[in-house]
This record gives structure tokens, C-alpha cells and sequence, in this order.
């Protein structure tokens, strides 16, 4: 039923589906296929309102639900993943044009963050102070922070909807949850979820909308004043935008935002390994993720021998690399790409191959100076190669980007590769790994032009909580 064209997903307000003019309707493709696989309901300015009530009155109940019952709501969320998991697979797949072996990952990372999640709920306590003043006793407590707009993307789309949502939840919150209008039937794969778990009315709202409409009814939602916080993963360019509106109505905002993420090859590393992860890096889901592989830098000394490597491993990838999930973004991708040979930078393989505009070659471009694609997020798979002399030059052009997410550093050397890790301005610095990497159990975030605010376990938790102090001074 999900996967036919005549599915209207809907917004889902107070614990109901919430119909709209089937003239406000706007299809979701399949751009590989170029397909409707469905369509989609936009909310109004007010239905996104009424969203936001709808939280404002749950948020009285559920803000005092037990840890217990918190947690095993999020409990039962990840079973009915499990439960339903070649369906999530699918409607990735239908949605977003993804291959399967990244759907599914979707899948058993997001049962994971939730099971953690759920572990972490009991450890949200207060503290009890010493106090300076005789007689008097304080303590500080740990309160959600109130309803939230929580806005997922397409690229990772059960991944982190979930997240964001189920700690939010988790932590007393309320949510008013804002859907990709490219993956709206997988986040609303998530409201669903929390409702058949149960959920409470109004504990998770969703809406969707028209790209043209979205400015709008978001600044709406952040302007309510029931909304005391601002979940945001996308990209930066977006991120600035929506952390205009946030301090416009001073609400404070958790941002996840894009990367250009550097791989470090030292010259004492595993080159194979090296090579065939940082290939693996750029092209998985196309390089549509924002921990991609997107700068490759190799010391001189294994350069010549790591260049044939990569180049080697680069060809082989085709297999691995899905494809874009809409024209724009794929065209976005073709234009840095075609921006770098106008400006005369080397391809050391792939480039553009008009034929095939959805599913772009594996690229590796040397050594660029002048073009976008020196520190321009791509969102496609190509990377670029540089050749440096030493450490610190490597530290030094790994760190010479607007961006601060995700790096990784090859080398058998430990203690090397960690007196390098906390030099690297980016909020994870992965060692002999592949740059696609997180832990449910770590902490997640950026620093710079990537975000700022961590996820993950009970840091994501703290992220939805304020301290309260409050002080007894005896009987009066």
C-alpha cells in the first residue's frame, strides 16, 4: 500500500491524520526511476501551528511521565523498527534512490541509537551542591526544555529523524517533528512508530511542506512561544538561515550541519586499507552524506604509491555509490566538478559523464587551488588528493576549511595519531576507520561552520534539558 502513487502521506497532529486539499498535495519521486511513488499532504501556516498547540498541551502531562515509562516507550519504538524493518528498507529505496545495503544500515543504526537512548534516560540527574550560606540547602534540577521543532533531512532519513525525535522524547520533551519533502513517508514511518508504541496524542506532531512553503511555516513554528527549542540537520547554507530566525525569536537551536571532511594518510599507514576506506568514503550513498570522504591528504613520501592505489580503488566503486536523489542535487555535484575543469584542475579519474546524469562517476580530482570544490560540500562521490611533506602541514590544510564535522587520520602510530586528532578542528576524528562512522554510545556533533551542540546518548539527551537550581533557606 505504502509504495502506490495514489498515497497521500499525512500531517499528523494530536494523535490524528490530518487531511488537506488535495490541491496542496505535492508528489514524492523516485528520480532514478523517475517515478511518483506518492504524494505528499503541505501543511498551511496554521495546520503547523496547530501542530505546535497540540504539543503545548501534551507537554504538561508528559513532561512529568516517569523515567520508566519514557523509556519504555523508546524501547518499543525500536521493536517496531525491528519489526518492520523491510519496510523502512523500502521506503528509503522508493524515496530517496538509495541502494539497499544503505536503507538497511539506516535500519539497524537507528534500533541501536534508540536502544541507547532508552539506557540513558535514568542517568539524567540533578546535582545537590554545597552551598556557602549556613542552613541553607540547594539542589539543581534536570527539567525538559519544552516543545520542540525538530527538522530532519533526506540523505540519512531514519537515521536522524530518529535521533532527534526519540531524544527529545526521551527527555520529557514534546515534539513538533518537520519532514524532508523528498523522504515524507519514511520520517512519517517514524511518527507512526511512536503511535503504535503509545505514544501519547500530541507527545509527536508532523508536518510537511512544499519547498516554496517551507520558509514560511517554519519561522512560524520557531516564532510560537510554546517552542523553546531548535533541532537542524542540513546543510549550512540552510543552517544559517533557520539560525537567523532562532535568534530572531531568541530560541536556542541544536545544528548539525555540512562537512568537508579530510582523510589523513601518514606515511606509516596500511595504504590498501587507507585507500579502499577513503574510496568507500566519497562514494557511499552517492556522497550524499555529510561525513563523506571529501579531501584526501597523503604524505609525500607514500603519495606516489597511495595515487595508484586510490585511483585503483576509485574504478572499482561504481557498485557502491547509489545514486543522487533528485536532479538538483546531482546537478549541484556536476557544476563543482565542471567548475574545477574550467579552471584547469587535474582529474586523476572519473568526471562527468553527461550520459548518466543521476549516477556520476567516482572522482578524484589532484591537488586543487582555485575551484568551488577546494572547500565547497559537493554532495556527490568525488574527493580530492593532496600531497604534503609533514605532520603539520597536514594539520594545517586539514584545518583550512569552513567546515568542522568529521576527519580521519591513517597511521599505525597511536601516539602519533592522536597528538594529530587533537590538533584537528572537527567534532570527530576517527583513526583507521572509514570517515562514515558514528557510535550510538559516543558523543556527535561539529565545531565552525558544521553546527554546534552534541548528539548521541546522553549527550543528545542533556541537549533537550535545562537546570533548574533551586534553594531552601530553612522555614521562614
Amino acid at each position: 500500500m505504502f509504495s502506490e502513487p495514489d498515497y497521500v502521506v499525512p500531517l499528523w497532529c494530536n494523535g490524528e491524520a490530518v487531511s488537506t486539499d488535495a490541491s496542496n498535495n505535492f508528489p514524492v519521486t523516485n528520480a532514478i526511476q523517475n517515478r511518483v511513488v506518492h504524494y505528499a499532504s503541505s501543511a498551511s501556516t496554521s495546520q503547523a501551528i496547530s501542530a505546535v498547540e497540540s504539543a503545548k498541551v501534551a507537554f504538561k502531562s508528559w513532561k512529568v511521565a516517569s523515567h520508566v515509562t519514557r523509556r519504555d516507550l523508546i524501547l518499543r519504538v525500536a521493536a517496531r523498527y525491528e519489526a518492520n524493518a523491510d519496510k523502512l528498507v523500502k521506503l528509503q529505496i522508493d524515496e530517496t534512490s538509495c541502494d539497499e545495503a544503505w536503507a538497511r544500515q539506516n535500519v539497524d543504526l537507528a534500533v541501536r541509537y534508540l536502544k541507547e537512548i532508552a539506557a540513558c534516560i535514568s542517568s539524567l540527574t540533578g546535582v545537590i551542591p554545597p552551598i556557602e550560606k549556613p542552613n541553607t540547602m540547594g539542589f539543581v534540577f534536570k527539567q525538559p526544555v519544552g516543545p520542540v521543532l525538530c527538522i530532519a533531512p533526506w540523505n540519512a532519513a531514519l537515521i536522524l529523524a530518529t535521533r532527534g525525535v526519540a531524544s527529545a522524547i526521551a527527555a520529557g520533551c514534546t515534539v513538533v517533528f518537520k519532514a524532508s519533502e523528498l523522504s515524507p513517508r519514511t520520517h512519517f514511518a517514524i511518527t507512526e512508530a511512536f503511535t503504535e508504541a503509545g505514544a501519547p496524542p500530541g507527545v509527536l506532531n508532523q508536518i510537511q511542506s512544499r519547498r516554496e512553503g517551507a520558509a514560511e511555516i517554519t519561522e512560524a513554528i520557531i516564532a510560537h512561544e510554546a517552542i523553546r527549542k531548535v533541532e537542524f540537520i542540513g546543510s549550512a547554507a540552510v543552517g544559517r538561515i533557520i539560525g537567523q530566525v532562532a535568534a530572531k525569536h531568541l530560541k536556542p537551536i541544536l545544528m548539525e550541519l555540512g562537512g568537508k571532511g579530510p582523510a589523513v594518510v601518514l606515511d606509516d599507514a596500511n595504504l590498501e586499507e587507507a585507500a579502499k576506506l577513503c574510496a568507500l568514503g566519497a562514494v557511499l550513498n552517492h556522497g550524499q552524506i555529510c561525513f563523506s570522504t571529501e579531501r584526501i591528504i597523503v604524505h609525500t613520501g607514500v603519495a606516489e604509491k597511495f595515487r595508484r592505489l586510490i585511483v585503483e580503488a576509485m574504478k572499482g566503486m561504481d557498485s557502491h555509490s547509489g545514486a543522487a536523489v533528485s536532479e538538483s542535487i546531482a546537478q549541484h555535484a556536476v557544476d563543482v566538478l565542471n567548475d574545477a575543469k574550467a579552471k584547469g584542475e587535474e582529474f586523476l579519474v572519473g568526471g562527468v559523464d553527461p550520459s548518466k546524469p543521476l549516477t556520476l562517476r567516482p572522482t578524484i580530482v589532484l591537488q586543487p587551488e582555485h575551484s568551488r570544490i577546494v572547500d565547497e560540500e559537493t554532495f556527490g562521490p568525488s574527493a580530492s588528493l593532496y600531497v604534503v611533506d609533514n605532520d603539520d602541514a597536514a594539520i594545517a590544510l586539514a584545518n583550512r576549511s569552513a567546515y568542522g564535522l568529521n576527519a580521519t587520520i591513517w597511521s599505525t602510530n597511536m601516539e602519533r595519531a592522536l597528538k594529530m586528532a587533537k590538533e584537528l578542528e572537527y567534532g570527530q576524528v576517527h583513526v583507521n576507520s572509514i570517515s562514515v562512522y558514528t557510535s550510538p554510545t559516543a558523543s556527535q556533533g561539529g565545531v565552525k561552520g558544521s553546527g554546534f551542540g552534541r548528539q548521541n546518548a546522553k549527550w543528545g539527551l542533556e541537549e533537550f534539558v535545562v537546570d533548574k537550581f533551586v534553594s531552601w533557606h530553612g522555614k521562614a
